[in-house]
């Protein structure tokens, strides 16, 4: 996975050979960074491009001094999965359970699942 990220305003992204682009959108509120929307084109999904991206974005906060706020399905999947890194997270986020974070993730599931059929 010879990919680079960029960063282009609260925008990480990487660009494939075929031109596509694959991208986490954030917003910087105060200290916080939210972590709004996470893509990545159909044909490079399951290869661990939204992770390398998500992990710029930690990176990035880390490095910043600043909290994260996950909005986005993916990552509120990322930061269940990752339990060492929910230091990072705003105080709400950090001492949730497992369960907690199961719920959290279905329910934004739902909820971006129903924008979507919205969109449509």
């Amino acid at each position: 996975m010879s990919v680079e990220v960029r960063r282009a305003g609260g925008v990480f992204y990487m660009k494939f050979e075929d031109g596509s682009k694959a991208y986490v959108y954030t917003e910087m509120e105060g200290g916080v960074i939210k972590i709004l929307e996470t893509y990545v084109p159909e044909k490079y999904r399951g290869k661990g491009y939204a992770k390398v991206l998500v992990d710029n974005v930690v990176e990035y906060a880390r490095n910043g001094g600043l909290k994260i706020l996950p909005i986005c399905s993916y990552a509120i999947s990322y930061f269940a999965r990752n339990k060492e890194l929910r230091d990072l997270l705003v105080e709400d986020f950090r001492n949730l359970s497992d369960k907690e974070w199961e719920e959290l993730y279905k329910k934004r599931l739902e909820e971006e699942a129903s924008k979507s059929r919205k969109a449509q």
